[in-house]
């Protein structure tokens, strides 16, 4: 195939992990072409409608004060920053996966967490600690919780804005409504794509590749078809552009397939939320609390244990569950207890919520609900909740019920002091597991399990590295980690950490 040489490094995408493959392929030199299928006014992927929240790995405070040098000697005094090291991101990532994920691929992920965020850092991208939604306040001392600490200033926009900058300002050409249709491939490999763009469709030359352009979460087709019945009836927390045209692309380019391709992260999420992500609200939609209350279904009865772990091991997976309930929704019942531990997301304008000065009264707005199981189920946990250890946010506190099925293992608290108050959610997908089965160096392989030339890949549309489950914040560490990977040995430079 003879193409005219256009770019270097052709990067499908412009989010969190297309972006890091195009800095790091820019560092190397290469001459580097962005394709993102969305206007200018709605890119950024999925990246754009998440909080910023990153997982990492770090041994102390030191290790943080590196990444956020905007810490003050005020925020040390006052929060218990703790330590999450590489084996404890190994061990979660292995417990949440049931230990399908890919152990070449998860070590990666693990082992340059640090070296990656230091690097965008460097480059210019700021990171805050996540006060609000990882530690609360006890003794008037601030704890983290869950391996989750940094997210990026700004929260998702935020990030997107950076990056965008930050690759502007170093050369990289981005062009927006832009949609790749095809690649360009021969025996010998890939050789840049077919691009759609203001109603023509012509050629991109390239020395090589970089898929960065997000899951299938956005196709109600595939979603039915490889997660199963009901999934078209869910909402899609993010963007309306991922419908899995980098996996279809490279698959006929004759690309192997890897990871879980009947399971997605999925989570509780605003039941009157609309089709696709909205970027006024944000990831506002997502209601993330149940830890602290007890979530009933149409019949009126719980069915999963809220407290099972922290929220960052539990709520990728229970938007799956409220899915299987029988129309596909659950309430979440809270008391002005644990009122004031409810995230920013339960006050938006936006939400499905009801409030009453009675249980009775709380149970006969629940809509579509069995009110009088409602007011049995709530009695009975009640009655099932202990009066000891205490209540503490901050840690698995071990306050679980006694002989109630399903229990409730840790902050069981009684649901008696008005008011009451209550919020409806169905199910978000986030993105799908499956994906591209891709080498260390993040070359996407073929089904002979050989590198395809020239075609590397990154962020969700990678299959392998989450199976069931998820670990909050590592989606956009694994699309840094990564994209950076892929952005380096496209430019023709290995992956060198």
């Amino acid at each position: 195939m003879n193409t005219r040489l256009d770019t270097d490094v052709l990067v499908v995408g412009a989010g969190n992990a297309a972006f890091c493959a195009a800095l790091a392929a820019r560092e190397r030199g290469a001459r580097v072409t962005m394709l993102e299928r969305a206007p200018q006014d709605e890119a950024g992927g999925n990246t754009r409608f998440t909080a910023g929240a990153m997982r990492v790995a770090y041994d102390g405070v030191d290790d943080l004060r590196r990444l956020m040098p905007d810490l003050s000697d005020a925020d040390l005094a006052r929060t218990d920053f703790g330590a999450y090291t590489e084996e404890q991101f190994l061990d979660d990532m292995g417990r949440v996966t049931e230990y399908r994920c890919d152990p070449a691929l998860a070590e990666l992920l693990v082992r340059r967490s640090r070296p990656t965020l230091q690097w965008l850092r460097r480059r210019g991208v700021r990171f805050a600690p996540i006060y609000g939604r990882q530690a609360f306040q006890v003794d008037g001392k601030f704890k983290f919780w869950g391996g989750l600490t940094v997210e990026a200033w700004g929260g998702g926009p935020g990030l997107i804005d950076s990056l965008t900058k930050i690759a502007t300002d170093s050369g990289v050409e981005i062009r927006y409504a832009a949609r790749v249709v095809d690649l360009l491939c021969d025996g010998r490999g890939v050789h840049g794509a077919r691009v759609k763009e203001r109603g023509r469709v012509r050629d991109v030359g390239a020395r090589a590749v970089v898929l960065a352009c997000g899951g299938f979460e956005a196709n109600h087709e595939w979603r039915a078809r490889y997660l199963g019945p009901n999934w078209d009836l869910a909402r899609v927390r993010g963007t309306r552009f991922n419908t899995g045209d980098g996996i279809r692309m490279a698959t006929a380019a004759g690309a192997a397939t890897a990871g879980h391709w009947s399971g997605c992260h999925a989570v509780g999420w605003d039941r009157n939320a609309p089709e696709f992500g909205d970027l006024a609200v944000g990831d506002g939609f997502q209601k993330h609390s149940y830890p602290f209350g007890i979530m009933l279904n149409a019949r009126g009865e719980r069915f999963v244990d809220e407290g099972a772990d922290f929220r960052n091991y539990t709520y990728a997976k229970y938007g799956a569950v409220i899915l299987s309930q029988p129309g596909h929704f659950a309430w979440q019942i809270f008391d002005a207890k644990v009122a004031h531990l409810l995230r920013d997301e339960y006050r938006i304008r936006q939400v499905s919520k009801v409030s009453a000065p009675t249980l009775e009264a709380l149970a006969a707005k629940l809509d579509d609900v069995d009110a009088a199981a409602a007011i049995a189920t709530i009695k009975a946990y009640n009655a099932a909740v202990p009066a000891a250890p205490p209540f503490n946010p901050n840690i698995k506190d071990g306050r679980g019920t006694a002989g109630l099925v399903p229990p409730k293992s840790n902050w069981a608290n009684t649901i008696d002091t008005p008011p009451f108050e209550a919020y409806a959610v169905t199910c978000g997908v986030t993105f799908t597991f499956g994906g591209l089965r891709i080498a260390a160096d993040a070359a996407v392989m073929d089904t002979d399990l050989a590198r395809i030339p020239g075609l590397y890949a990154a962020g969700e549309l990678v299959g392998g590295i989450f199976y069931v489950n998820y670990p909050g914040g590592a989606g956009l560490t694994s699309g840094a980690v990564f994209g950076k990977i892929a952005g380096e040995s496209a430019a023709g430079g290995g992956a060198n950490g």
